[in-house]
């Protein structure tokens, strides 16, 4: 659960070393909640625009007979998207400011694309969820908020928008605040912060109200730069899925090596250090690292790396270097699922499950559960879990695989389970590796 955009920007191991920092993070809200003008808001207001574009987007508003440019243009991707007023995707903006550079995640509001905000939350380190100040707390905010609890994401920013339909009412703005705060607290959330705006004028978004006085906190983007960017996957104990293994030729030996190759999930990796080959638990010492084909002497996540080992060990796509403490090695997974496809999942039912570059048979031993996400209840006795349901399952594998606990390495604790039959993704899952074959085993 990667996105493509974010491991581009990372490449060079530096995004993250910046002044700020690299922050991450996913907007998610309700229909009409007014998430495509703030997004705009915070782009046009950052001077994130380009000239030209800003321009176009003037011009079309002018057409239409608006008074002012229509940020939520500003997000439109899609041309479906223009024509029927509505996000139908993933959309991920890149933008900085002196303080600190963004990757935002645009997810839809549509309730039958929840599942697409697992994708934009599932690296984020911040997710702000939005409610229109004239409905308050509605049950897809819950359902966000949830799903946010779920992918155990860092911080949450409440965003109370068009405080300006209510008369930027300081009551209004303090009730939602404190039932979203209370609700959170059930789901696990511990780091909420309401901040009122109005996205469509501006207030509270990059620039502070003039007209709520009573609010003496941050502006979103005050917040967003200040936030503190925790989990940093460096720190973490050193996981390296082999993507591939690419055959080199040694002037030095007159032999071909093969170097392992793939992008560090975390951790850093240096010459000199031992390294274990999961899942054949061979060890090898690091002789060299090679950085878009540059030797190095480190490396660091979510770098990508060619490492040369001092010993020839049999290692193939799908083996993990590791080191520090030891994933788990498990064939029986205890984990959480959103379902992500039409067709249900059931129980029994044989999958194949892909976990960071590696892809084994499945089946599904049982469903314990469905979650009832707007208030975070469990509902067991279910056959099976449909589109955008989120669920307990046991997972029994054909194959041991490496795996940390999700609340401990995101990367290396989520997984796909994929249909065998046409390749569709069915469902992301996040592993529960405390009691995984524990729990077969009672």
């Amino acid at each position: 659960m990667s996105t493509g955009v974010a491991e581009a920007a990372d490449q060079t191991g530096s995004a993250g070393r910046l002044s700020g920092g690299l922050l991450r993070l996913a907007t998610c809200g309700s229909v009409d909640d007014g998430k495509s003008t703030l997004v705009g808001r915070l782009l046009y207001d950052t001077k994130s625009v380009l000239a030209d574009q800003a321009a176009a987007i003037e011009e079309v508003s002018r057409r239409r007979g608006q008074d002012g440019p229509d940020l939520a243009l500003l997000t439109d991707g899609l041309r479906a998207e223009r024509e029927q007023g509505i996000t139908i995707d993933v959309a991920y903006r890149y933008f900085a400011t002196p303080a600190r550079r963004f990757i935002l995640a645009d997810t839809p509001g549509h309730v039958q694309y929840t599942r697409n905000m697992v994708t934009g939350a599932s690296t984020a380190d911040l997710a702000v969820i939005l409610v229109d100040a004239r409905n308050g707390v509605v049950a897809q905010t819950m359902r966000h908020g949830a799903i946010a609890a779920l992918l155990r994401v860092p911080h949450v920013v409440l965003a109370v928008n068009k405080m300006d339909t209510v008369g930027y009412q300081e009551s209004t703005f303090t009730a939602i605040a404190d039932e979203f705060a209370g609700r959170a607290r059930e789901l696990g959330i511990t780091d909420v912060t309401a901040i009122p705006m109005s996205a469509l004028t501006g207030d509270n978004v990059v620039e502070p109200s003039t007209r709520m006085d009573w609010y003496d906190g941050d502006t979103l983007l005050s917040h967003l730069e200040n936030v503190p960017v925790g989990g940093d996957p460096v720190s973490k104990p050193l996981r390296l899925p082999v993507q591939y293994v690419i055959r080199h030729p040694s002037q030095q030996r007159q032999v071909v090596e093969r170097w392992p190759a793939g992008q560090l999930a975390s951790g850093m990796l240096r010459v000199g250090d031992t390294v274990v080959v999961q899942p054949s638990g061979a060890t090898s010492t690091v002789a060299g690292l090679s950085v878009l084909g540059k030797e190095t002497d480190s490396v660091w996540a979510p770098q990508s790396v060619a490492v040369r080992l001092a010993d020839e060990i049999d290692i193939s796509r799908g083996d993990m270097l590791t080191a520090g403490p030891a994933p788990q090695m498990l064939r029986h997974i205890t984990a959480t699922v959103c379902h992500l496809h039409d067709r249900p999942l059931r129980a029994r039912q044989r999958v194949l499950l892909k976990h960071t570059t590696r892809t084994v048979p499945a089946m599904v031993d049982r469903i314990d559960y469905r979650m009832d996400v707007t208030d975070a209840r469990r509902l067991p006795g279910q056959d099976g879990l449909g589109a955008n349901d989120i669920g307990g399952v046991q997972i029994r594998t054909a194959e041991p695989l490496a795996v940390d606990d999700y609340l401990e390495n995101r990367r290396t604790g989520s997984f796909l389970l994929i249909d065998p039959q046409d390749g569709a993704t069915l469902a992301a899952g996040m592993a529960d590796a405390r009691t995984g074959d524990q729990h077969l085993r009672q």
